[in-house]
Parts: structure tokens; C-alpha cells; sequence
């Protein structure tokens, strides 16, 4: 298996990489204390002070290295307007299994630089495992070269959703299309956050990932992830993927299965 050294890496690959092992082991600590639970909208959608802790110590962290960077983030919104560069940040992705202690969550961070992502930083800090992926280098977990599954059967595929906190609107269809699945006998896992849900599909583990009403920081460092390690992401209607800010409807996928879960996903629509 291919290995790369961290120093391989771009500045900016370098500097995400170091901003979320800070935050991740921020957070490590703090899953293991007492910590203030509130709710921003809807009854499911939470927030802990470690949200707002992570998401201080990435952003001044990577003000230090680059003042001039505008960010966008998922407690504080954006900062800034710069044209340079744009940080897109979920500081704690998981929430809701952090304030429960279920232990799946992660920091996310992504570069976006001339519309383009050129770095994507995803830190699981309970397992240890950091997904770096480079534009046109690869993906990388633990600083050893990812790929997507070669899986060419649907009966065969392992795939993982989740849903947005508004699930009982059934927005964009979300539960319709999660039973079309279910009623294909297909095994279905939800780790409760999408940015691990996507580090599995690149890392081989997911054979795909669904999801809808995902913002823009639970998928921008995926999305690359995905993209390196050989993978497909779209939106339903089979067009390239487009970061949103907010309500972005994706699928991500090793290209193999990606018209046969689509084709599934959208019986009926």
C-alpha cells in the first residue's frame, strides 16, 4: 500500500491536518467530561460548548498561518469575503453521538481555493483516524493510499445513510427513498455522521452513502475524499456534485453501483 510523508503535503493540506488533530484532541477530552447541551432549530438538531471550543481553535488556528482566508463554518457561519481562500469547517460532526457518548464523531475541514477543493481533512479522534485527501495526489488514511471498492454487485454492497433533523417532513423524499432500499433487502448502516460516512466510502469500508439536507461542512472534505480515491459523487439526478451552503442532496459511491442505487433511490420520482 502506497504511503505518503506529511510533508509530501501542500501548506494548506498541512495546516488543515494539524488544525483538526488540535480540535480532535480537543474533543477527545471533552467526550469524557460534563459539558452544556442546547438546541439550535428542530427537536433533534444539538449543539455542546465543544462545538463552539472546536470551532474556535480551528478558525484562530488557521488565521494565524493565513489572516487573509475567509471561512465558513457551520456554528458561526462566514467570516469573511475573501476571494483567496475559503475554509469550510464542521468542527464537531457528530453532535448528536458526542452528547449521547456515542463514540463516531469527527472534525471536518476543507480548502476551497478558484471554486475548486484542494484539500479535505477528516479526524476521527477515538479511533485515531485521519482521512487527508489532496487534489490530484489521492486519499490518504493515516497517511496510507485509499481506494473505493471494487464491488460489482447490489446484492453485495454494504451502504450507509443518515437523515436530516427534519426527517419527519420527509424532505426530498428522504424516507421514501431510504424504504426503496430497505425493500431491496440491501444491509444499511448509520453511523450518525456524514463525514465518516464518506471517509468509509473512499477508504473502502461503504460500498456507497446516501443522504439528504447535509450543509456544506458536513460534506466539502468528503466530497474530495471521495473524488481521490477513485469514487463518484452526485446529486439525484445523476449530475455532478455542487457544494451547497446548506441542503445539499448527494450520493457517493466506488462508480461501479452508481446508477443501480440510483435507479433505486428514485423509483417513484
Amino acid at each position: 500500500m502506497e504511503k505518503i510523508q506529511k510533508k509530501e503535503f501542500s501548506k494548506i493540506t498541512i495546516v488543515a491536518i494539524d488544525a483538526a488533530i488540535i480540535a480532535g484532541d480537543l474533543l477527545k477530552k471533552g467526550f469524557f467530561t460534563k459539558y452544556k447541551i442546547d438546541k439550535k432549530q428542530g427537536k433533534h438538531n444539538l449543539v455542546t460548548e465543544y462545538d463552539f471550543l472546536s470551532e474556535k481553535t480551528i478558525i484562530s488556528y488557521i488565521k494565524k498561518i493565513f489572516p487573509t482566508h475567509s471561512f465558513l463554518s457551520e456554528e458561526c457561519g462566514r467570516i469573511n469575503n475573501s476571494n483567496e481562500v475559503i475554509w469550510i469547517i464542521d468542527p464537531l460532526d457528530g453532535t448528536v453521538n458526542f452528547a449521547h457518548k456515542v463514540p463516531i464523531f469527527s472534525v471536518s475541514i476543507a480548502a476551497i481555493e478558484k471554486n475548486q477543493t484542494v484539500s479535505g481533512v477528516i479526524y476521527q479522534p477515538l479511533s485515531n483516524e485521519l482521512f487527508v485527501a489532496e487534489k490530484n495526489t489521492g486519499s490518504f488514511l493515516n497517511y496510507k493510499k485509499i481506494e473505493v471498492t471494487q464491488t460489482k454487485m447490489l446484492d453485495d454492497a454494504l451502504l450507509a445513510t443518515g437523515f436530516p433533523y427534519n426527517f419527519d417532513e420527509n424532505p426530498n423524499h428522504c424516507l421514501d427513498r431510504f424504504s426503496n432500499i430497505l425493500k431491496k433487502g440491501l444491509p444499511i448502516r448509520r453511523l450518525g455522521c456524514a463525514s465518516i460516512d464518506l471517509a468509509y466510502v473512499a477508504s473502502g469500508i461503504f460500498d456507497a452513502f446516501w443522504e439528504t439536507g447535509l450543509g456544506a461542512w458536513d460534506v466539502a472534505a468528503g466530497n474530495l475524499l471521495i473524488e481521490e480515491a477513485g469514487g463518484i459523487i452526485s446529486d439525484f439526478e445523476n449530475k455532478k456534485f455542487q457544494i451547497k451552503d446548506t441542503n445539499n442532496a448527494l450520493l457517493a459511491s466506488n462508480k461501479i453501483l452508481h446508477n443501480d442505487i440510483l435507479k433505486v433511490l428514485n423509483e417513484n420520482y
